[in-house]
């Protein structure tokens, strides 16, 4: 097995003459090759780092330098593993697999790393790509990182340890975020253009990308760091970010919670109709009497009717779980043969909505209600954007399907929120709960997005 590594410390490899793995290289079990990185440069300073775009501490390697290096020692078969301490934390079952592998290339970053766009390109170029990490802690580079990668791969390979069968069965295992991607010049580099944002001299739109960039790579690679956040720690940013990347942070707890939006089942039928009992209510008017919202729960949001919702292949039934209980739900009447639904509950069907006129049915989105915890924390287009997506799925034979919905004219809170949610008001309508007539403000949009 050969490894190729890349530092500007070459020197520091001279542990690996010792001990299982300098016996290993001596019997030509282990082929380790190590490279100055200062070998690839082209000016008299023999530089292999520069200031980072959108500023900051620190200095970033050289993507120009790193690709001149890596196009020499990569070959036809090499994997490229990447030391850093935003990567995925290295295991045994991680070295069992790349012990499997004929030729690994390890880059040493140093500094504030290297540019990230050395490890997108040769990704995108059909390289395999291991960033890894050791832990939850910083290192001043990565050569004692390839220094544990090399023996705890290499201790695997057969012949160097007397039996490596009983070295298979090992395991390793935080709280904070992983590092955001860092990009220094050239600001194009092999098609690759470092994000605007970072050029742009707004300090403050830089540190709002960096912190979603940040938490989008945590989300991706240490769910589990995710969900150890501090809730109190998160501002309004922050919760927006995580509800993208399927995370919700309910009022009163004290770590975001994963959040999934998915079509209901009949397991969910208790939850839905214990959640509509309790929000119905957050809808109606001001002085609506209480035995009539009562009696309307009964009478439309049993669990005798959720379980007809859900079975019905007239109706779409979204539960939106939030660590493992349903806080929301959606509930959309579709009619058939692309007609209209709830064309006598005052359906907006001349509805246009920028300039795009209906072509196809009027789906009406009945109900639509999140459980107040969940408010202001981006549970609404969580659970809308799941159940847009499946009204299109079911919308696809039409050229422009639209849906609708009413809303009490009173709740302004509701109207902003559908707001945001691309619909547009389209007039009112009259909503009986009891024998009590109620003003609701219809809104409409087409299926599809823009």
């Amino acid at each position: 097995m050969r490894f190729d590594i890349v530092s500007v410390f070459p020197e520091f490899f001279a542990v690996l003459d010792l001990s299982l793995i300098g016996k290993a290289r001596e019997r030509g079990i282990l082929d380790i090759a190590v490279h100055d990185l200062r070998d690839w440069t082209d000016d008299p300073h023999r530089s292999v780092d520069d200031t980072p775009f959108g500023g900051g501490a620190g200095m970033v390697m050289r993507p120009d330098v790193w690709g001149a290096a890596l196009d020499d020692t990569l070959g036809d078969d090499g994997v490229l593993a990447v030391p850093t301490p935003s990567g995925t934390p290295l295991t045994q079952r991680m070295c069992e697999d790349l012990a499997a592998v004929g030729h690994i290339v390890l880059a040493c970053g140093r500094y504030e790393g290297i540019d990230a766009r050395v490890a997108d390109h040769y990704e995108e170029s059909g390289v395999r790509v291991v960033r890894y990490s050791l832990g939850d802690y910083v290192l001043n580079g990565g050569e004692v990182a390839a220094v544990a990668l090399v023996e705890a791969v290499g201790r695997l390979v057969p012949g160097l340890v007397g039996n490596p069968e009983s070295l298979v069965e090992e395991s390793h295992g935080a709280a904070g975020l992983l590092e955001y991607p860092v990009y220094t010049r050239p600001a194009r580099w092999r098609g690759l253009d470092v994000p605007a944002v970072l050029t742009s001299g707004d300090h403050g739109k830089v540190a709002r990308w960096r912190r979603d960039r940040a938490l989008e790579v945590t989300a991706g690679r240490r769910p589990d760091m995710i969900e150890a956040l501090p809730a109190e720690g998160l501002d309004r940013g922050d919760r927006r970010a995580l509800a993208g990347l399927g995370y919700l942070v309910p009022a009163g707890a004290a770590h975001p919670l994963p959040a999934s939006a998915r079509e209901a089942a009949a397991s969910d039928v208790p939850g839905l109709a214990d959640l509509a009992a309790r929000t119905f209510p957050d809808a109606c008017p001001p002085g609506m009497r209480e035995e009539d919202m009562r009696a309307f729960v009964e009478s439309h949001l049993s669990r005798e009717d959720f379980s007809r919702y859900v079975d019905d292949p007239g109706c779409l039934t979204m539960a939106l779980a939030v660590g493992g209980r349903i806080l929301g739900y959606a509930l959309a009447c579709l009619p058939p043969d692309g007609a209209v639904a709830g064309a006598e509950r005052g359906a907006p069907v001349q509805a246009v909505v920028d300039g795009r006129p209906r072509s196809g049915p009027l789906v009406e989105l009945s109900k639509f209600y999140l459980d107040r915890r969940l408010r202001g924390t981006g549970a609404a287009a969580l659970l809308w954007e799941a159940t847009r997506s499946r009204l299109e799925e079911w919308a696809a034979p039409w050229p422009e399907a639209y849906v609708w919905l009413g809303t009490n004219a009173a709740n302004e809170r509701a109207q902003r929120a559908y707001r945001r949610l691309g619909f547009r008001f389209q007039g009112q309508r009259t909503f009986r709960v009891g024998d009590q007539d109620n003003r609701d403000a219809v809104f409409a949009r087409p299926i599809r997005m823009a």
